[in-house]
């Protein structure tokens, strides 16, 4: 008998901002820490699945406990599921970005709610609910009784990331994400986890909603995860970390263990603009580093500032190309539209974006994740989820903007073209046909309602 199910409710019939597929590794470690406490675990990864076979396995098996993760994309999916689950489980359990953010969304639909890490405050649940004590002995949750709502205060954080054991991959229909990226792009990839926190508060991050400092993994465990992953036949890992090269120090540790193990892996990162030296950029390459990631987010100081961002313009075209020296593949994310941009500093986050030597460019649209401080901006203008209208760029504006969802669209598609015009025919090929294109688009994007 099954006694405890992890349900990630990504259906894939819901509209996503990205073509990136990841096994859920929140659950995968809650999963991990609950085996090794002898409790049988069961996850439900809705990513291939639709919402009938999903209610019908747990129907089938009848846990009594069934904890759903949930983020902004996933509210409406992850309540409906346990509206539709309630009469076949003794206690439901939120949990995830979303829940510690804005809570009480939750507490009407489900009995306890998980604020911030839950390997720890899973476990004691589960005890306590085994145990038939008293669910107020446990921190870190919220839960009503009658009228009454009850919040036992916040959990420390597990400071020793090594002990919590590597999350259940095996559990994860891993043939389905092998073969959703090998169709997609030629190649199989999984993500992992090397530390967790932040020490940047930037405006639109969830991050800041957990209130956990920076922690680390050592290097040995870090290498160790990677050369099981590669055991179980994935060419390329994804570190799912908020920013791999915080520390220099830990990077070259990471490198120099890969490189002394002589394991051939092939990964990838995000890193902040003001993180990445050449030093750093040629170890990582040695180490089997094929691609970083930068979040630059603006081509324009003042919208840097208003995105609580701390870094500069230089900084950011200084360390794309120290990556691309020590022959690095480099991507970047820029945002479009964020509240207080004017026409101009929208058009120099294209046009820096499309300047720089890089191998991948994505502009989107924000995003205001409850518990942000662009949520806080916005969070009297918003607008209810929906699917877009112009097929070509599927993201959709989430609150009422100075600008029309079309004008920054165009916008988006104006940089993506710029994007493609620089790379594929160079600065020559630039001059003849990008530089009229980018004129005349300039010119549509200012007159466009």
């Amino acid at each position: 008998m099954v006694e405890i199910v992890l349900v990630y409710p990504f259906f894939k019939s819901r509209l996503d901002r990205s073509p990136f597929r990841f096994q859920p590794l929140g659950i995968g470690y809650i999963a991990s820490f609950l085996r090794k406490a002898k409790l049988t675990v069961k996850l439900i990864d809705c990513t291939f699945r639709d919402r009938k076979s999903v209610l019908k396995e747990i129907m089938e098996l009848k846990p009594r406990i069934v904890g759903i993760y949930s983020m902004y994309s996933m509210e409406q999916d992850s309540i409906e599921l346990a509206r539709s689950i309630r009469k076949v489980t003794d206690l439901l359990i939120a949990g995830g970005p979303l829940p510690t953010a804005k809570p009480s969304s939750f507490l009407d639909d489900f009995d306890l709610v998980v604020v911030g890490e839950a390997e720890n405050t899973m476990l004691e649940i589960a005890k306590t609910f085994f145990e038939n004590r008293d669910p107020k002995t446990v921190p870190g949750i919220i839960f009503k009784d009658g009228s009454n709502t009850y919040h036992t205060g916040r959990r420390n954080t597990i400071e020793n990331l090594d002990s919590i054991p590597f999350p259940t991959r095996e559990l994860f229909d891993n043939d389905s994400y092998k073969q959703y990226y090998q169709n997609k792009f030629g190649y199989t990839m999984t993500s992992m986890i090397s530390s967790r926190g932040c020490p940047f508060r930037c405006d639109f991050c969830s991050r800041p909603i957990f209130k956990d400092g920076f922690r680390s993994r050592s290097h040995e465990n870090i290498v160790d995860e990677m050369q099981s992953i590669m055991d179980m036949g994935y060419d390329l890992i994804w570190f799912a970390d908020d920013c791999f090269t915080i520390s220099k120090e830990r990077v070259v540790k990471i490198c120099d263990e890969i490189i002394r193990r002589k394991l051939n892996v092939k990964w990838q990162c995000l890193s902040r603009v003001d993180a990445m030296d050449p030093e750093m950029a040629t170890r990582m390459k040695e180490a089997g580093c094929q691609r970083v990631y930068f979040g630059i987010e603006s081509g324009d100081q003042r919208t840097l500032h208003l995105m609580k961002k701390d870094i500069d313009l230089q900084t950011a075209r200084s360390a794309v190309y120290n990556a691309n020296k020590a022959g690095i593949e480099t991507g970047a994310f820029l945002i479009i539209g964020y509240p207080g941009e004017s026409e101009e500093m929208i058009l120099n986050t294209i046009h820096f974006g499309t300047t720089l030597p890089l191998d991948y460019l994505s502009f989107t649209l924000p995003y205001p994740i409850p518990g942000t401080g662009l949520y806080e901006k916005v969070k009297d203008d918003l607008i209810e989820p929906r699917k877009s209208r112009i097929k070509l760029i599927e993201q959709t504006l989430e609150f009422k903007s100075q600008y029309s969802e079309f004008k920054l669209k165009f916008a988006i598609l104006k940089g993506t073209v710029q994007f493609r015009i620089r790379k594929h025919f160079g600065q020559i090929g630039y001059k003849l046909f990008g530089r009229p294109f980018e004129k005349i688009t300039d010119l549509l994007f200012k007159i466009m309602k």
